[in-house]
């Protein structure tokens, strides 16, 4: 009996899926930064505005979500992201003997 275009709003707190952005925070363990992103924008620009703001080069972190590493061209959709969500933001480690 819900007239939102027969998309049942199940197990979900109210609003959760009302809204077309979320709060996204982006913490590398010294800084955090919250980003207010619509569903379906790629992460890229998040990741990328990270890096600016905090001088470091996006070939040198990695992005991690629920310890699943991110691609740019994901989406908070695509990965299930809710309001209020964490991305983690680690140094790019290469090599190893």
């Amino acid at each position: 009996m819900s007239d939102n275009d027969g998309s049942p709003n199940v197990g979900k707190p109210e609003g959760a899926e009302q809204s077309e952005h979320l709060n996204i925070k982006v913490t590398d363990n010294n800084n955090e930064v919250f980003f207010k992103i619509k569903r379906t924008t790629q992460l890229k620009k998040l990741m990328d505005a990270f890096c600016e703001r905090q001088g470091k080069s996006p070939q040198s972190v990695r992005f991690l979500f629920d310890g699943q590493r991110v691609n740019p061209t994901d989406n908070p959709d695509s990965l299930d992201m809710a309001d209020g969500d964490t991305l983690e933001v680690h140094q790019e480690q290469v090599g190893g003997a």
